[in-house]
């Protein structure tokens, strides 16, 4: 009797075949003859499948990650609420200087007009002045005023007035404009009754 190898292939088809179909122990023996290593990393499943930080990533943010952007949201709004605030209170006394110093100059034209006296009146306790027209204008909420004028020139203890010529000079003074550490000087020169506005920092 011829070995199995021997034979034809039309009697025992290809030797694969043979060998898988005769002997179908061959494969699970080699099947188990595999290490332990090569056996565990085909039994492990993909790292992906179980990785706690994609996981994490999974599931969003945690709770004190919200927080924590909440609280540095609301550190951020604070700054630029309180920079506008004093951007915006800035520019009202500035703006209200600026509308001082405009009445004052419009009563030395008017001097100058008419040819006579013309008086320019503060109201240190109303925060308020008479403007080239005699209306009564009122400084904004907030804000401190003070006046520098001759002791004549005041009718009151809570009133103050600066004297415009024919000629254009003036008695002179000064008119103070304060909001926080900021303040506006709105200076009237008694030689040449000029006005002009200088804007200074209050040191701590």
């Amino acid at each position: 009797m011829k070995p199995w190898r021997d034979l034809p292939d039309a009697q025992w088809g290809t030797g694969l075949h043979c060998e898988t179909s005769i002997f179908p122990g061959v494969m699970a023996a080699a099947a188990d003859r595999r290490s332990p290593r090569m056996a565990r990393s085909l039994a492990r499943p993909p790292a992906s499948v179980f990785n706690p930080r994609s996981a994490r990533r999974a599931h969003g943010f945690t709770l004190l990650e919200m927080l924590a952007v909440i609280l540095l949201i609301g550190i951020a709004v604070a700054a630029v609420s309180i920079s506008v605030t004093k951007s915006l209170t800035s520019a009202r006394t500035h703006a209200a200087a600026a509308e001082l110093a405009a009445a004052l100059r419009a009563t030395r034209a008017q001097a100058i007009v008419r040819g006579k006296q013309q008086n320019f009146d503060l109201d240190t306790r109303a925060d308020s002045y008479l403007d080239a027209r005699q209306r009564d204008v009122r400084l904004p909420k907030g804000m401190r005023v003070s006046i520098t004028s001759a002791q004549e020139d005041r009718p009151n203890d809570h009133t103050g007035r600066i004297r415009f010529f024919p000629d254009g000079s003036s008695t002179g003074g000064r008119i103070t404009l304060q909001s926080g550490r900021r303040q506006w000087h709105v200076n009237v020169s008694w030689l040449t009754g000029e006005v002009r506005v200088v804007d200074t920092v209050v040191p701590r």
